[in-house]
């Protein structure tokens, strides 16, 4: 049976936290989504039946291979979505992630194949994120948090990760953009304060104002 909805999204929060964990509590899951554990232990459960997840009460759960090509459809189409939206629509790339969650659940192969054709194939979307391929591959990189760099240490922004629409576009004005150089050339700890290169310009903010940005190291 296809997932529905709303098992979608269970199967891609699950999908995301275990880059964390290799087996994942629901309490983890039930906060990731903001439902209640019972809700999270039933959806586990339908889940197991129809052989998209590996589940025991006391261990957690896990992607199946079944449940992890079909998460990556799902994740092809929001990150195909968004970036129709910002390159074809104009949409601001902090405006795009909702309406994605939204119709990511609601395209035909068809339509996700002609997006992707007239788009000329894109590998990523709007905030760096690898756009899984048709037949499901996933590119992987070695990328490390822009807050976590050593003074001196630098290299090329490759993805941004937050929810708040106002963190991206202040990202944006600061041009901590997907492809964008970045240096840390002084690091104030005891005060948490980060002087970071960015292109021509110099960016003093703490790690939480960085927090998210992720950087191949060069």
């Amino acid at each position: 049976m296809s997932p529905t909805p709303a098992s979608e999204d269970y199967l891609k929060a699950l999908f995301h936290l275990e880059s964390e964990e290799e087996r994942v509590p629901t309490t983890a899951i039930a906060d990731s989504l903001g439902v209640a554990k019972p809700s999270v232990t039933g959806m586990l459960k339908r889940l197991r039946e129809d052989d998209y997840v590996d589940y025991s009460p006391r261990q957690g759960a896990r992607l199946t291979a079944t449940g992890r090509a079909a998460t990556l459809q799902v994740i092809r189409r929001h990150r195909l979505l968004e970036t129709f939206f910002v390159e074809m629509l104009g949409l601001d790339w902090s405006e795009v992630h909702d309406d994605a969650e939204v119709l990511e659940h609601h395209l035909s192969d068809r339509i996700v194949d002609a997006i992707d054709r007239a788009l000329g194939y894109p590998t990523e979307d709007p905030h760096g994120h690898p756009i899984p391929s048709a037949d499901g591959e996933l590119a992987q990189r070695e990328l490390v948090e822009l807050a976590g760099l050593e003074e001196g240490r630098g290299g090329t922004v490759r993805e941004v990760h937050t929810k708040e629409h106002r963190r991206l576009r202040r990202w944006a004005e600061l041009g901590f953009k997907p492809g964008t150089r970045v240096r840390v050339v002084r690091r104030q700890d005891l005060e948490d304060v980060l002087h970071v290169r960015v292109g021509r310009e110099i960016v003093v903010t703490g790690t939480a104002g960085v927090r998210g940005i992720l950087v191949e190291l060069s």
